[in-house]
């Protein structure tokens, strides 16, 4: 599978082609580093909790300040030495951030004064040669002993700010953006297509985003639950971009025990709000559960594209499973979802990743196909002459009088009947099989309107 192509944002038309500036936070846990991302980005974007861990991934944003743009990346917490099987990756993903960032903003605790975790931090990130601000938080007034605590870290731009109430901020990203290279704000790209994955927690979802991607941005943990934020990656494959989105696993609400959850299901919704098309991801070694038509249900609701990628099928042939037993399987315990393609994929070996791809860009042309009235109407004439139309109550007899395609994505059609009534639901499914039949629509729902004639 060849190594995709991550996409940088660039400035058109100049001689030299400057990448947008990343701006990494960093810093120990549970010291305001989301609260300043949301601050920062105008909207609750990243998870924030008085408990430590609960960004996991690197939460990325573009963003701007005073006409320049920029790159925000958030982190998790690191902490000089932890046995926390989920603080250990995120940290991991912290050091990734500072790699690869221009600059980083040092995010300390002013009521907590300086640790030696601060100490250690400022080590790690002076090894890396990086730019560095200091921002010491949550200081609601002005208190110049909070910074000149912190001076013994060693680095000249340092700002007291309060993330929870804007306070300072402004000065903050003065500073930070002075010291990268200034870009103008893009054009938002709107040629991507959007790809959200769905499913339980621990389906593998990140390791799907991270196979696509050829690093590992999102943390992959056998703990269930491990991504809480949606990391937004913007890829190209093949000629093609797409913005991929990699949610935390829904649960149903009475699971919803911690709040950061609840948050976390929240911002899967979102996510399908912001995307084309949904991969609905199922493990290979648990199954289809009752959660699995839930997600589905979700996404077939909110009009999107929908492919079932069932992931870990590398460890098929040890369970003496086949293609067609689980897809049976599929239609089985999804039968509302009977027009959704299904393709067997490992994130692990990579096998299957180019053909889920292409089903999604199929999918994506399906849910903006129009059919021409004329083609419309002599399909219906055909079906009603098939299969005499039934109206919801039994009373009378119903004629299809005309129908228009008024939408797509999902294709939306009007069907005006010769009597006030409405078309039984066993119609409504017949008719939407025989579009699907005539004009394709694999993997996109579609929407049927009923209009009557009133006497």
């Amino acid at each position: 599978m060849p190594r995709p192509r991550i996409i940088e944002r660039r400035r058109k038309g100049c001689q030299t082609v400057i990448p947008i500036p990343k701006i990494a936070l960093v810093g120990r846990p549970n010291v305001g580093k989301s609260t300043l991302f949301n601050r920062i980005c105008g909207r609750r974007k990243a998870i924030t909790d008085s408990r430590p861990g609960s960004t996991r991934d690197r939460n990325y944003a573009h963003t701007s300040w005073q006409g320049a743009a920029f790159e925000l990346v958030d982190t998790g917490g690191l902490l000089a030495g932890t046995n926390d099987p989920l603080l250990g990756p995120a940290g991991d993903q912290a050091r990734r951030a500072i790699a690869e960032a221009d600059l980083v903003v040092l995010v300390v605790d002013g009521r907590a004064g300086l640790l030696p975790d601060d100490a250690a931090i400022a080590r790690e990130v002076r090894r890396a040669a990086k730019q560095v601000v200091v921002a010491v938080n949550k200081v609601e007034q002005a208190n110049g002993a909070a910074l000149d605590e912190f001076a013994r870290l060693g680095f000249d731009e340092k700002f007291a700010i309060s993330a929870e109430h804007g306070i300072g901020v402004g000065d903050l990203l003065d500073a930070a953006l002075a010291a990268v290279p200034k870009v103008a704000v893009p054009e938002e790209d709107k040629s991507a297509l959007r790809v959200a994955f769905l499913g339980r927690p621990n389906v593998g979802k990140s390791s799907l985003l991270n196979a696509f991607l050829g690093e590992e941005r999102a943390v992959v943990s056998a703990i269930p639950g491990t991504t809480r934020d949606a990391v937004d990656s913007l890829v190209e494959r093949g000629g093609r971009r797409f913005l991929f989105v990699d949610t935390a696993g829904m649960r149903r609400s009475r699971h919803l025990k911690e709040n950061v959850d609840h948050v976390s299901v929240v911002q899967a919704r979102r996510s399908l709000d912001r995307a084309d098309v949904a991969v609905l991801v199922l493990d290979t070694e648990e199954g289809l559960r009752e959660m699995d038509a839930k997600v589905a249900g979700e996404a077939a609701e909110a009009g999107r594209g929908i492919v079932v990628a069932v992931n870990k099928w590398d460890l098929a042939r040890a369970r003496s499973l086949t293609q067609r037993g689980f897809t049976q399987e599929v239609r089985d315990h999804l039968k509302f979802l009977a027009w959704a393609p299904v393709r067997f994929v490992s994130a692990k070996t990579g096998k299957g990743l180019d053909e889920l791809l292409a089903e999604v860009e199929r999918v994506q042309v399906a849910r903006n196909t129009r059919v021409t009235t004329g083609e419309l109407n002599r399909m219906l004439a055909g079906a009603a002459r098939r299969y005499a139309p039934k109206p919801e109550k039994g009373s009378g007899d119903v004629k299809i009088l005309f129908a228009t395609q008024i939408g797509v994505a999902p294709p939306t059609f009007v069907i005006s009947l010769n009597r006030p009534t409405d078309l039984h639901f066993s119609y409504r499914r017949y008719l939407e099989n025989q579009l699907r039949e005539s004009f394709g629509f694999e993997g996109t729902p579609i929407v049927l309107k009923v209009r009557s004639r009133r006497h």
